[in-house]
């Protein structure tokens, strides 16, 4: 298990190899800049792409390394061997719980569908009050524009609380996220959801299940 006194940062990002080298230097970045910050990083397991750029230079900078991955992806992404710990789960939902329960924190870099599945559900758990984590969205290129183009529109036609929309930081730079996520590990941002809000929460689970 993960030690108590370690802070974890789980990272969502790309698994493509179709995708410019900025990209990948971003990931980089990340990576050494959780590593000299003593923390510890939870991926999706990978070893290619943004997914192995951020966990091969976290290790560089001496950093300690978490993967998770579904059996189904191991022949796709290339599990992550490398990593200090390299967890395999039975599916995709096992594996999200997996990253959730080690981690202290969420960082969205630019992805695809599955970064944004992951970083839109741990953004509704936390405007539902279940938990308090830092949730950041690391933009520096705008890739995720079109994302906060469609919560405000969503958020005027009250398909989404105003409260809701606050959950996660925007930031631009890997500093601005580490600087972000300590911020609110001093002082967790409080979103006290409606008895509604929790309602429609537990019908739509009911639903899924």
């Amino acid at each position: 298990m993960v030690n108590a006194v370690v802070k974890t940062i789980c990272v969502f990002c790309a698994s493509s190899q179709d995708i410019d080298d900025k990209y990948l230097t971003l990931a980089s970045d990340l990576g050494a800049a959780i590593a000299q910050k003593k923390y510890r990083l939870v991926t999706g397991g990978g070893s290619i792409s943004m997914m192995g750029a951020i966990a091969a230079s976290a290790r560089k900078h001496g950093g300690n390394t978490i993967g998770v991955i579904p059996e189904g992806l191991l022949k796709f992404e290339v599990a992550d061997e490398k990593a200090d710990e390299l967890i395999i789960t039975k599916d995709m939902r096992s594996r999200k719980g997996v990253m959730d329960s080690y981690s202290d924190a969420f960082i969205a870099l630019p992805g695809g569908i599955g970064t944004l599945e992951e970083l839109i559900e741990v953004w509704t758990a936390r405007s539902l009050g279940m938990h308090d984590k830092p949730i950041i969205i690391l933009d520096p290129w705008n890739d995720y524009q079109g994302l906060k183009n469609l919560v405000n529109e969503l958020t005027e036609k009250s398909f989404i609380r105003q409260a809701a929309t606050i959950v996660p930081s925007w930031v631009t730079s890997v500093a601005e996220a580490l600087i972000a996520i300590e911020n609110e590990w001093k002082a967790p941002r409080k979103i006290v959801p409606s008895a509604k809000d929790l309602l429609e929460a537990e019908v739509d689970e009911i639903n899924e299940s």
